[in-house]
């Protein structure tokens, strides 16, 4: 029925619209191209009406002005200033199935309002303009905010003004308990301990905020933390994937981020040295590193394949992403033909594709080529071990010359003049040999040399093995051509990216930010910028964040990060009214702190650090933690999943070895990707099967009895209260109120109960917790406090970031 009516109601809307001006019907309220039709038109139209000639329907192109406003046989399709009189109107308007459009089996139908849309911009003159994204973003003015008291930074006067145009305000700061615990998990993915807790919440001076933000800023776990989105982006991964899925040595490359983003590195710089480190002048070792960025791409191992496909999909690969991560567009969709809704031409593809398709590498089982990159330890080891040997072969040589004889005499023994130290330097030159045997080898990017250099030629839908035209390098000609004396290199395209005529590189990065701090990107789809994107929520307040990134800040994403959190907006509680709920649903205009979950890596971190299991373990080979039996069984496979002993089996999530055909299995159902392709942005879900893990998986019931051991060893008295307080506060920072003592004691004695009655289970869970028990232990008891542990590791407000 809700069907048959609306239909009833667009054509009785078509026959109306065909007799009166659409300003008559709805008025002249000024309507904005890009904002009101565009989107309107890249979704319903611009699949058979846009700039892809082949597939371009009856001639007609809508996504340009002149070519919609052409006469074609006697008609256009639309006449600025007469919407009755252009195709376009009637075509959406008609009663007629067989001519109204979209055709009725497209699966796409305009709704009333859009057509409304579309009838008032043609009478208002059918001005063109383009893309929002497209357009070099424009410092804009801060808005003037009469109550100056909400004013925390120029963030706040432009949420402030867009609230205000929806009726809304920003919520009461959130306490200060939920305050460091939600910073401390945004900077560092870590909670904080209570008692930093606890000196935050005591500390009155008007400066304790911001030095708790300074301090979080400079923690390592900084960078552990950050890395983690970025080698999502870098689809990092510790085998090479395909049917094969061996391991690849690449772990530096991980490290190399880690310690760049600790190291607040520039962003520019961090682009320049990743996409083109290995072509700057007197490269260093770690800026040739860096390069293994592009090196994570897939390679195929498998018998009988061929090479040359699997690096062309390769390039293929690098050229999407380098174009997804920098700019949000989605190039790949030019491949096979002229992008359908973007200002990207299959021929522009492949002028791009050829700056990255004269690399030495080849999808070659070696992986070459690759570099020697010592660790920081590595390096001080073999610069000793070095410096020794050096010392005693000069001192070997020195006594040699005093040995030496001093007559010709041909009868003269040479042993004579042997010292050695000979088995001490031997010694040294095994140990040296050894200690280079061990030092990682990391795929790099290197570009051929100039007489080797390959021809770039069109693939005709997208098939390598059909060559078409031969193209040499370029960048699209919507986003301006490399700067003046870059090179027709990597090189050039990263500068062409970071420079300030690119009008989408600092929007991308501080949109992806900006998304991980509130869960929700001011642009939503930040994988797609383009015309089938999302427009962006907060359009100013996008482009002010990104001439503050690139200008003022130096493209530091530190100090980029603390300019986001310092606002007002940021410290909001994310407490719901029901006015603000029913008025914003999605919390997209921010009237209040938004509440998600934390992503994977962060769920199993925070529950190691309350068991106090969490090791502080920087940087290395990654590891592997306990996963359930089985997960790696095939047939062929080199690769054995062997349970790291230590503290490697409690290393920080970012250190979990990652098979890409079989990724470790507890973040993968926290939406946690398998890094085969570049993944932009983790759609969170919420699933029964997310549960099972935190209740049952390995790591999560190894936790829970290091945060019962804790438990029973921390709190201020032996009691049940006090111990099930301090298990709440290990876990949640803020202290519990009565009632939620009450009920997690009332937990802990009926686990008692049930315990006391079946020694086996009290023993089984101990074995599954990992928890030695003492001869003095009360072993139901202790097994009744894990329990009580495993059911704080599972409440919502846990794994909420609120």
């Amino acid at each position: 029925m809700a069907t048959v009516h609306t239909r009833t109601k667009l054509n009785a809307l078509s026959a109306i619209c065909l007799m009166m001006s659409t300003t008559q019907l709805f008025g002249n309220e000024p309507i904005d191209f890009a904002r009101d039709i565009r989107p309107v038109l890249s979704a319903n139209c611009f699949a058979c009406h846009g700039q892809d000639a082949e597939t371009r329907e009856a001639g007609l192109r809508l996504d340009r002005r002149e070519d919609a406003t052409a006469r074609r046989d006697g008609d256009a399709a639309i006449v600025p200033g007469n919407a009755k009189a252009s195709g376009l109107f009637r075509r959406i308007t008609t009663q007629d199935a067989d001519l109204l459009m979209p055709p009725p089996d497209s699966g796409h139908k305009l709704t009333p309002e859009q057509i409304s849309t579309i009838g008032r911009w043609i009478d208002q003159g059918a001005e063109y303009s383009q893309h929002w994204a497209f357009v070099k973003p424009i410092r804009p003015d801060v808005p003037h905010i009469d109550k100056v008291d909400y004013v925390t930074t120029p963030i706040d006067a432009f949420i402030l003004a867009e609230l205000a145009k929806h009726q809304l305000t920003l919520s009461p700061a959130a306490d200060r308990y939920t305050l460091i615990r939600r910073l401390s998990l945004d900077l560092t993915g870590l909670p904080p301990a209570p008692e930093e807790a606890d000196a935050f919440v005591r500390d009155e001076s008007p400066e304790a905020y911001e030095r708790l933000v300074d301090r979080l800023l400079n923690s390592s776990a900084y960078g552990e933390h950050w890395a983690r989105m970025w080698l999502d982006l870098a689809r990092y991964a510790d085998t090479k994937g395909y049917e094969k899925d061996q391991p690849r040595e690449i772990w530096r490359y991980r490290d190399w981020v880690i310690e760049a983003l600790n190291a607040d590195m520039p962003y520019d710089q961090f682009t320049i040295e990743q996409l083109a480190g290995d072509l700057l002048p007197n490269a260093t070792s770690q800026q040739q590193l860096a390069t293994a960025f592009h090196r994570n791409t897939m390679t195929n191992d498998e018998g009988g394949t061929d090479n040359e496909e699997f690096r062309i999909l390769a390039v293929k690969d690098r050229v999407d992403t380098t174009m997804q991560v920098w700019m949000g567009l989605t190039m790949g969709c030019a491949k096979c033909h002229s992008h359908k809704y973007d200002p990207i031409t299959m021929h522009e593809y492949y002028q791009f594709f050829a700056y990255f398709n004269q690399t030495e590498d080849a999808d070659r089982p070696d992986d070459a080529p690759r570099l020697a990159t010592p660790t920081i330890e590595q390096q001080k080891v073999r610069a000793r071990l070095s410096e020794q040997l050096a010392a005693m072969r000069n001192e070997s040589e020195q006594i040699q010359r005093k040995q030496a004889p001093v007559s010709n005499d041909a009868s003269a023994d040479p042993s004579d003049a042997k010292t050695k130290l000979a088995a001490e330097i031997e010694s040294l030159e095994k140990q040296i040999a050894t200690l280079d045997e061990q030092i990682p080898k990391t795929p790099i990017m290197r570009d051929l040399s100039p007489n080797r250099q390959r021809k770039t030629f069109v693939h005709v839908r997208g098939n390598f093995l059909e060559p078409g035209e031969e193209v040499s390098c370029g960048v699209p000609k919507a986003f301006g051509p490399l700067p003046d004396a870059a090179p027709q290199t990597r090189l050039g395209v990263a500068q062409w990216l970071i420079h300030p005529e690119n009008p989408l590189t600092a929007r991308v990065a501080v949109n992806r930010v900006w998304a991980r701090i509130f869960g929700l990107g001011i642009v939503e789809t930040e994988e797609d910028f383009g015309s089938q994107g999302i427009p962006p929520s907060h359009p100013q307040l996008l482009d002010w964040l990104a001439i503050e990134f690139r200008d003022s800040l130096g493209w530091s994403m530190k100090q980029l990060c603390k300019t986001i959190v310092m606002s007002a907006t940021y410290r909001q509680s994310s407490s719901i009214e029901i006015e603000k709920q029913e008025a914003d649903p999605r919390n997209q205009w921010l009237s209040r702190g938004p509440r998600f979950r934390l992503p994977a890596e962060t769920v199993r971190d925070q529950a190691l650090a309350a068991a106090g299991l969490l090791s502080p373990k920087m940087l290395g080979p990654s590891v592997m933690p306990p996963q359930p039996a089985g997960i790696w069984q095939t047939t062929y496979s080199k690769l054995h999943w062997t349970t790291s002993n230590g503290e490697d089996r409690y290393r920080r999530g970012v250190y979990t070895f990652l098979r890409r055909t079989s990724p470790y299995p507890s973040m993968l159902m926290f939406d946690a990707g398998s890094r085969e392709v570049c993944l932009i942005r983790r759609v969170r879900t919420n699933t029964p099967l997310q549960a099972l893990v935190t209740l049952n998986d390995p790591v999560y019931i190894e936790a829970a009895g290091g945060l019962a051991m804790r438990a029973l060893r921390e709190a201020d008295k032996a009691d049940v209260a006090s111990r099930a307080a301090r298990a709440f506060r290990l876990v949640l920072i803020r202290p519990p109120v009565d009632p939620e003592v009450a009920r997690l004691a009332g937990l802990f004695e009926a686990a008692l109960t049930d315990m006391t009655d079946d020694p086996s289970a009290v023993e089984s869970l101990l074995e599954s917790a990992n928890v030695v028990a003492t001869a003095d232990t009360n072993k139901p008891e202790l097994a009744a406090w894990i329990i009580v542990a495993n059911a704080l590791l599972n409440l919502d407000e846990t794994v909420m970031r609120s």
